[in-house]
């Protein structure tokens, strides 16, 4: 029984589904001996880690919140009473957020402002702090109700996101984290589905400039709010273009950005972990706030490649083990998703900003994969299965559409 080990004490991960955040965290972990149990999708990566032991949704009941909450806190998870609970994915800061009290009883807890942390996740309360902080952000309008959003028709600026204040909740929806708007037509269309799913929006600005002027802070804020280290990176490249997330990142030291993200920080009360997401805005040179995450983040198997385990980090604060000193952190280490980065290619090929020639030189370093480990290859192998399995479905239906009864073809996409 977990409560009853007399090593190390285990972790529960609780993680969601697509994202390689979970994996790191359990490698990481586990390399040390310590028992990851997994309470995950059966979509995760982390599902086939040998680092993890998968605990499936069937046992827990779904993913929500309150789902995970039931029983997290009910009596089929007593076994797991006195392990570390981690969460790298919004609808676990949810759950942190809003049950933490309870949940301290059982498990063993970061330190965490649950209020700081859910205003992080909202996108316009964000913002808002970052206001009252003095952190530059893009130009942004909320949007409460279509009549609000009629009277902005001489003031917005194009292109526009239409941004929904959970991330998490649109993208489960829509598949995409926001939608781009290339004039007014096309944000009220935008506007009008996320308002028929019953979805809350802002309208910002995007940001001028390529994918290579984002960059992102991350740190550990104790008891007092004093950040226990500084770790920069940068995005070379990311797909879609221009929209997507980042598929080819790099460590590098960030000049300008640890004084804005302190300031936003520290508006809001965050303490434990904490990342903040900037883009240099060509017109003026200035960093502008684009997210905030109060968690582990994609580009932890970076983070670590780099000298910096922080999932060692944090658990070694929760139970009290000393935690040596992080000291500096190794610039120029590289994080690339090979199929997305190479259909990113594609696409600035095409616009005429990147040669053949240029991109084969950009990936001429080492780097290190988001999934794939010689030591734990399943989840790659897994992966790559699925990749191939929906990529051969969809050329199938590509060949035997002119075969299919006018009422089986696809319908026609927007």
């Amino acid at each position: 029984m977990a409560s009853t080990s007399t090593a190390l004490p285990p972790v529960v991960l609780v993680e969601g589904e697509g994202n390689p955040n979970g994996l790191s965290v359990a490698r990481c972990l586990g390399r040390r001996g310590i028992k990851v149990y997994a309470l995950t999708p059966p979509g995760s990566y982390v599902r086939y880690s040998r680092y993890a032991t998968w605990i499936p949704d069937t046992v827990t009941g779904g993913e929500s919140p309150e789902e995970r909450a039931r029983y997290l806190l009910g009596p089929q998870s007593d076994w797991l009473r006195g392990a570390v609970l981690v969460t790298c994915y919004d609808q676990g800061l949810q759950l942190v957020g809003r049950y933490y009290d309870q949940l301290k009883e059982k498990y063993r807890l970061d330190l965490c402002n649950p209020a700081a942390q859910l205003t992080m996740l909202d996108k316009l309360a964000t913002y808002q702090a970052a206001v009252a902080a003095g952190v530059p952000t893009p130009r942004f309008w909320v949007a409460k109700n279509r009549q609000q959003v009629l009277g902005y028709r001489d003031e917005l600026v194009y292109p526009l996101l239409v941004k929904p204040l959970l991330s998490h909740v649109y993208r489960g929806r829509f598949w995409v984290k926001f939608a781009v708007a290339n004039n007014f037509d096309e944000m009220l269309k935008a506007y009008a589905q996320a308002e028929e799913a019953g979805l809350e929006v802002m309208l910002v600005e995007q940001i001028p400039g390529p994918d290579d002027r984002l960059c992102s802070y991350y740190t550990y804020l104790d008891e007092q709010g004093n950040a226990l280290f500084d770790f920069t990176k940068r995005v070379i490249r990311r797909y879609p273009v221009l929209h997507g997330p980042g598929c080819y990142h790099i460590t590098d030291r960030v000049s300008g950005v640890k004084e804005p993200a302190l300031r936003l920080f520290h508006q809001v009360g965050l303490r434990g972990l904490a990342n903040v997401e900037f883009k240099r805005d060509d017109r003026d040179g200035v960093l502008k706030l684009i997210e905030c995450n109060a968690r582990i983040t994609a580009a932890n198997a970076l983070v670590a490649h780099s000298g910096y385990d922080l999932p060692s980090f944090v658990y070694n604060r929760i139970v009290g083990l000393p935690q040596p000193p992080l000291g500096e952190f190794k610039v120029g280490k590289r994080l690339l998703f090979p199929v997305e980065d190479f259909h990113a290619y594609r696409v600035l090929r095409q616009r005429g900003e990147l040669t053949f020639w240029q991109w084969l030189r950009s990936v001429a370093h080492p780097a290190i994969f988001p999934i794939f480990r010689w030591s734990d290859p399943l989840p790659s192998l897994v992966f790559e299965a699925a990749r191939v399995r929906g990529a051969l479905a969809r050329r199938l239906r590509r060949w035997f559409r002119p075969f299919l009864p006018a009422a089986q073809q696809p319908a026609p996409q927007a």
